[in-house]
């Protein structure tokens, strides 16, 4: 069974930063890609960002590219979110989840996920 236990979320004024950590239980978080995903009210859950098993390919959504940096720590069982330049429709519950798919290949669709943290907090005050 692998847990995964988000921290590093709260309340930011327009223009700020956070970071976002993600702590994985197993032997196997290095064998995994890992993504970052997140939920507004009353919105679908969405692909924020995602990282090969071994850190050496990212990809983002385009609404925070430029602005978001997702990194991995295997020898930590760590992931995490690097958010700069926060805007008010940042705003949402941020999800970190691990691809159920063992492979080398990026995903970004919900389903291809199968372990997903509790979530963390996000708001951006304008």
């Amino acid at each position: 069974q692998v847990q995964l236990v988000e921290s590093g979320g709260g309340l930011v004024q327009a223009g700020g930063s956070l970071r976002l950590s993600c702590a994985a239980s197993g032997r196997t978080f290095s064998m995994y890609g890992m993504g970052w995903f997140r939920q507004a009210p009353g919105k679908e859950r969405e692909f924020v960002a995602a990282i090969t098993r071994s850190g050496g390919s990212t990809s983002s959504a385009d609404s925070v590219k430029g602005r978001f940096t997702i990194s991995r720590d295997n020898a930590k069982n760590m992931v995490y979110l690097q958010m700069n330049s926060l805007k008010p429709e940042d705003t949402a519950v941020y999800y970190c989840a691990r691809q159920a798919e063992s492979s080398g290949i990026i995903r970004t669709t919900v389903q291809e996920y199968d372990y997903w943290g509790q979530g963390t907090q996000v708001t951006v005050s304008s």
